[in-house]
């Protein structure tokens, strides 16, 4: 009797250590979580992982695996335990994809692209449905399969478009809105379809801006913001129609930090005492809220975070971090340090400066809080590139190539 008493018990228990287990599981995975896109999973340089420790950082980083993916400032995508980028090597622009864990290279795919000036990449890849688009600052645009790097096909904006390079080459990241993948070239943009690379739209031939272009949604329509030389477009995504327009001149013509859209706005910003301004896009067009100084970004992108946004104030690699009020255009505090990139992660800022510092701080409008501070990258190569966390591990490259993954969980 007590046997089958007990074994009744077993019977009761083992399924709910199962479901605990189960939901421990289910927690732990929630917790992290991929970077498929330029910024992060979201577009907007946040990731959305809550389980990282900053602590593990500290008093020295766990190195998972360094390797060197080439000159450049391309930035990374970290989906389905891959990791993708790209590099310029003796002439060569190459697309690289790597085990995300071990950082073993899994396929390589080159062409040839000259260094240039700042040498190396500027664009980083965009990843939909299985397939890769990825943009030289010559305008050589790809599409790739990303599980084998077959190319799929393949034009040149400038060639082949009528798009006009800049001094520091095409810059701004592909981006794939429903049936078209859009790229700041032009004076307000070009896309083309995503399965063949024929033309969907494009505005007039000129210089273009540095800034990536970003998706938002405006009365339910899928609307594009593209920064570009001398004013942000917002666009109908699809067709390429003008919904509205702001003329935004710097001295150089070089708006090259992204536009940060949150509730129903966007924010952009320009350095050399260009200053910022916040937009209105939830009617129709475009509608000036505020505009000031109170934060000058160069090319790394702010980032908003509940109520506030956080970036890199004035040129680089001389750049304050910085918090503003996102309502008001406020400024709640600064702090020098030469920083040049950040994102944030679990109401954590991660930056790096230019000694190759990854600096983790509080992302708190209340005042400027150090959490961790550590060395992880060379002290003598350009650090514009911002850190990658995902599924608790954070990837830093700098413009040498030299990519390093540590462990933060």
């Amino acid at each position: 009797m007590r046997d089958q008493r007990a074994g009744k018990e077993r019977g009761r228990v083992l399924p709910r250590a199962f479901v605990l287990c189960s939901l421990l599981f289910d927690l732990s995975l929630a917790a992290a979580d991929d970077w498929p896109r330029w910024r992060g999973p979201d577009g907007n340089g946040v990731s959305r992982e809550i389980d990282w420790k900053p602590q593990a950082l500290s008093p020295a980083p766990k190195v998972l695996w360094r390797t060197n993916v080439g000159e450049g400032h391309s930035s990374l995508l970290v989906a389905g335990g891959r990791l993708t980028t790209l590099g310029n090597q003796g002439g060569k622009d190459v697309v690289q994809c790597l085990d995300a864990e071990k950082g073993k290279r899994l396929w390589v795919f080159g062409y040839a692209c000259p260094a240039g000036n700042f040498n190396g990449t500027r664009a980083t890849p965009a990843l939909d449905g299985g397939l890769l688009y990825t943009l030289s600052r010559n305008g050589h645009a790809f599409c790739l399969e990303a599980e084998t790097g077959k190319v799929r096909w393949q034009k040149n904006l400038v060639s082949d478009f009528g798009a006009k390079n800049t001094d520091y080459g095409i810059t701004g990241t592909p981006l794939v809105v429903g049936d078209v993948v859009v790229y700041n070239a032009g004076t307000s943009g070009i896309a083309l379809q995503k399965a063949t690379g024929e033309k969907a739209w494009a505005g007039a031939a000129g210089i273009c801006g540095f800034a990536s272009p970003v998706a938002f949604k405006q009365q339910g329509k899928d609307c594009v913001a593209i920064f570009g030389a001398t004013d942000l477009s917002v666009l109908d995504a699809k067709t390429g129609d003008r919904v509205g327009s702001v003329a935004w001149r710097t001295s150089f013509d070089a708006n090259s930090a992204d536009p940060l859209f949150f509730d129903g706005k966007l924010f952009i910003t320009s350095a050399w005492e260009r200053g910022c301004a916040l937009l209105d896009v939830s009617g129709s067009g475009v509608r000036p809220v505020w505009e000031n100084k109170n934060f000058r970004g160069h090319f790394a992108s702010p980032v908003y975070f509940d109520g506030f946004i956080y970036g890199i104030d004035s040129n680089t690699p001389n750049g304050e971090l910085r918090c503003i009020d996102a309502a008001s255009g406020q400024m709640k505090w600064t702090q020098k340090g030469g920083f040049e990139n950040l994102i944030v992660a679990g109401g954590k800022i991660l930056a790096i400066d230019r000694r190759g510092v990854l600096i983790v701080a509080e992302a708190s409008p209340a005042g400027y809080k150090e959490i961790v501070k550590v060395p992880v990258l060379s002290a003598r190569a350009k650090n514009w590139t911002a850190p990658v966390l995902a599924n608790g591990r954070l990837y830093c490259r700098n413009a040498e190539g030299d990519l390093v993954c540590l462990d933060v969980r």
